[in-house]
């Protein structure tokens, strides 16, 4: 089997690589509970980083580390994507990943969000020995497609895109068109993603939690300016397979943020389509290990 696996860059990790590890390492020795919270969050993933490295030789299997300049994983060269560290990292892993199952491994299961990790740190070797032969379950997720002008932005977007205006505080101004209805919008922007995003943004939004197999993608507005009493019917919109959401924006300083990371800057006129990708991500571990 060969194996790619992205670990987590902690906290604590960030501050140092900013040269601000004196000032968090002061801040450790009064006592001052964020450090110290960053500290043993940093330490649990070492230790998850070494049972990983334990686990593979155990197993007789060599993986290989990947990084930023890793920009697609696929088939002909790996069997196997995990991660250390939690729903982040997964999702950082998952942009590179085309056609390769993925695992992900929770490396602080008492404070990590892991919900898409299967696998816990303290089991790592029976987890990913069950992964390697096959007991894991595997889901298949909907991922979605985001273009801009034309050209494709990433046909990966797993959790949501985040529209709005560059400033929070400022009104985000476009039109919007899914099949033949168009409105044109003031709000705080919207949340457009796959099923599973909907228990994150599109949930806090007034969005529907839909089941991990949809195949659909959730349009939800935040927070609509309606000031003379309008009605937006392209408020709250679930889209099937085949349906394209088009925006045209009217904003000189909008934002587009894919799974949070990509920081993307729309000009004024620019035309941004999102819709279902014709490439879903395999995942394993979601509903535990298969009956035999």
């Amino acid at each position: 089997m060969r194996i790619a696996y992205l670990v987590k860059r902690s906290g604590w990790q960030s501050f140092a690589e900013r040269h601000e590890e004196g000032r968090l390492r002061r801040l450790y020795a009064k006592g001052d509970p964020t450090a110290h919270r960053l500290k043993r969050a940093h330490e649990a993933n070492q230790r998850t980083i070494a049972e990983l490295a334990e686990a593979l030789e155990s197993l007789g299997v060599k993986g290989t580390q990947i990084g930023t300049r890793t920009k697609t994983i696929s088939r002909d060269r790996f069997d196997l994507v995990v991660t250390v560290g939690g729903d982040g990292t997964l999702l950082r892993a998952s942009h590179r990943v085309l056609d390769v199952p993925i695992v992900g491994i929770n490396s602080d299961p008492q404070t990590s969000v892991g919900f898409f990790c299967g696998i816990h740190a303290g089991a790592v070797l029976p987890s990913l020995e069950r992964a390697l032969d096959g007991r894991l379950t595997q889901k298949t997720l909907t991922r979605m497609a985001v273009t801009l002008q034309g050209k494709v932005l990433s046909k990966r977007v797993l959790n949501d895109a985040l529209f709005c205006h560059a400033s929070p505080a400022a009104t985000s101004r476009y039109l919007v068109k899914i099949g033949a209805t168009s409105e044109d919008h003031k709000s705080s922007g919207f949340w457009i993603g796959p099923a599973a995003g909907s228990t994150a943004a599109q949930k806090s939004a007034g969005g529907k939690v839909l089941p991990l197999e949809s195949e659909a993608l959730q349009f939800i507005v935040r927070e609509p300016y309606t000031p003379k009493g309008e009605r937006y019917e392209l408020k709250k919109v679930l889209l099937e397979p085949g349906q394209i959401v088009e925006v045209r924006s009217k904003m000189h300083s909008g934002a587009l943020f894919l799974d949070g990371h990509d920081d993307i800057r729309p000009k004024f006129g620019d035309v941004i389509t999102f819709s279902r990708s014709d490439e879903p991500l395999f995942i394993l571990g979601l509903g535990g290990t298969k009956k035999r």
